[in-house]
């Protein structure tokens, strides 16, 4: 019996109505019968039919859909996945030697050195990652040149930038599967992707399937990840009155056990994840990966003392380009007495990993259930 072809249909209904479609961009930026003008993001940055008879039936929106397991058992044969984190090399925590990084990254400037490394080695063309436009938004961008990988580093907003320039709409997440699409417009090759756990699964799938341009994409790096958050004027009131604090004032923005928020004149609160679960993306409440299991590297600030980034190396090409930094001195690692405490140092980020991780992966469970 042959095998049933989803559609958009189906991802409509499967995904799209239940409410926890990521807003990703994916299906309508990769739809085979884009020049046919078959989807497009509606209201809300919601993907929707423009012509269904348009429609080529090809089913690449749905199978590249992050929200969407048709592909599972391929990714995780390929990447030798196993419960609780994927498979992974190595462990480390490590930190910038960059001096200007490190003055503006979030946690151990990590990111944006190892993407330094590749790019002044000439080992990619460039890198998309995403630039800060505010102190809720981000952009996505392909950063070809050292002075954009370094200005879009980091979570550390000037003062002159307002909540309003945002329009009244504030998320912490960035679309970059439109920006993967440019890149078969240009020239460029040999590309670094820095992505949340569902875009890193979704470019993961194009290249398990083929999809151009996905081939042009050597690494990957991917960000451990919780939640995103998105919210309106009317959720901004709430979270300032819930958590007494004028988002005006915010100068950084990091979460390790909890979520931090640094304001003007030093000020650093600390907020339990639960307390701002109202703002988080209903996206998120289904997505099982905290580790970004199918990244070259993984990297986030859990676990790690402030200054340092949690590193895991999970394949041979991400040791490569780890190794490679580390070599030649684009980063350093977190320095111990001894080698016994150094391997008790990993236990503890290790485990507080796996806890996040199954955190994440039960709370998903219970939503789908």
């Amino acid at each position: 019996m042959a095998e049933e072809t989803k559609t958009f249909k189906d991802l409509t209904r499967e995904v799209i109505e239940k409410g926890i479609c990521g807003k990703c961009g994916g299906c309508v930026s990769f739809c085979s019968a884009g020049e046919l003008n078959a989807l497009e993001m509606g209201k809300n940055e919601v993907p929707r039919y423009v012509n269904e008879d348009n429609c080529l039936k090809c089913k690449i929106c749905y199978l590249i859909c992050p929200q969407t397991d048709t592909l599972n058992l391929e990714l995780q044969e390929k990447f030798g996945w196993k419960l609780p984190i994927g498979e992974f090399l190595s462990l480390a925590s490590a930190q910038t030697t960059n001096k200007e990084v490190e003055k503006i990254c979030t946690d151990g400037g990590v990111v944006t050195s190892l993407l330094l490394y590749l790019l002044e080695r000439n080992l990619i063309n460039g890198a998309i990652v995403s630039r800060k436009i505010g102190r809720f938004a981000r952009e996505s961008m392909v950063a070809r040149t050292s002075e954009e990988l370094i200005d879009a580093s980091g979570s550390t907003f000037s003062g002159s930038l307002q909540l309003e320039e945002l329009g009244g709409k504030y998320s912490t997440y960035t679309p970059i599967l439109s920006t993967v699409k440019s890149l078969a417009k240009g020239y460029l090759h040999d590309i670094a992707v820095v992505g949340t756990p569902c875009q890193i699964n979704s470019i993961r799938k194009m290249q398990c399937l083929g999809i151009i341009p996905a081939h042009l994409i050597k690494y990957t790096i991917g960000l451990f990840c919780i939640e995103n958050f998105s919210f309106d004027d009317v959720a901004r009131e709430m979270l300032e009155k819930k958590l007494d604090i004028n988002l005006e004032k915010i100068v950084k923005l990091n979460m390790k056990d909890d979520f931090i928020i640094s304001l003007t004149r030093g000020v650093t609160i600390h907020v339990p994840l639960e307390e701002v679960h109202e703002v988080a993306r209903p996206a998120c409440f289904t997505c099982k990966d905290f580790s970004n299991e199918y990244a070259d590297i993984s990297v986030g600030g859990l676990a790690s003392p402030n200054g340092y980034t949690t590193t895991l190396i999970r394949t041979k090409l991400g040791a490569s380009v780890y190794n490679g930094a580390l070599r030649n001195g684009y980063i350093k690692e977190r320095a111990f007495e001894n080698s016994v405490e150094e391997r008790m140092a990993k236990k503890k980020m290790l485990a507080k990993i796996i806890s996040f991780a199954r955190m994440k992966r039960m709370r998903a469970e219970e939503r789908l259930s």
